[in-house]
C-alpha cells in the first residue's frame, strides 16, 4: 500500500509544480497590448479576412514532412557509420554497405519523386502576389 502513497504523491507533485509555474508567471508577466500581438500571424504575414477561413498552403505541410523524413534519416544513418568498420571486418563490406545502399536509394527515389510532383519548389498564390503589389 506504501507504494500507492508514493505514486499518488509523485502525481500530485507532477501536477502541482507545473500548475503553480503557470500560476506564478500569470502573475508576474508584463502586459503590454500591442496589436501585433493580437494579430493572427506573429510571422510578417498580413492576416485577410478571419482566421476561420484563412487557408494554409499546403507547401507548408510537405517541407515539414519532408523535413521530418530526411531528419529520421539522419538517426539510422549515424549509428551506421559509427559501427560500418566492425561490420565490414566481421561479416564482409558488401553485406555491411548493401542494406544502407538500397535504405539511401529509396530516399533518393522518394526525393526524386517529391521533386516532380513540384514539392520542393516553392510557389507564391496569386493572393499573396496581389497583396505584395498593393
Amino acid at each position: 500500500m506504501s507504494e500507492w502513497i508514493a505514486i499518488g504523491a509523485l502525481i500530485v507533485v507532477a501536477v502541482t509544480i507545473p500548475l503553480a509555474m503557470m500560476f506564478v508567471s500569470w502573475l508576474i508577466r508584463p502586459s503590454v497590448p500591442e496589436q501585433g500581438k493580437r494579430a493572427t500571424y506573429e510571422s510578417g504575414e498580413v492576416p485577410t479576412g478571419s482566421s476561420r477561413q484563412l487557408r494554409f498552403n499546403i507547401q507548408y505541410y510537405m517541407v515539414a514532412l519532408l523535413f521530418v523524413i530526411f531528419d529520421i534519416e539522419t538517426v539510422f544513418i549515424i549509428p551506421w557509420t559509427v559501427i560500418f568498420d566492425d561490420a565490414v571486418s566481421e561479416i564482409g563490406f558488401v553485406d555491411a554497405f548493401l542494406p544502407m545502399a538500397a535504405f539511401i536509394g529509396l530516399l533518393v527515389v522518394g526525393l526524386a519523386w517529391a521533386w516532380r510532383k513540384g514539392a520542393v519548389s516553392w510557389v507564391k498564390s496569386p493572393k499573396a502576389e496581389r497583396q505584395r503589389i498593393e
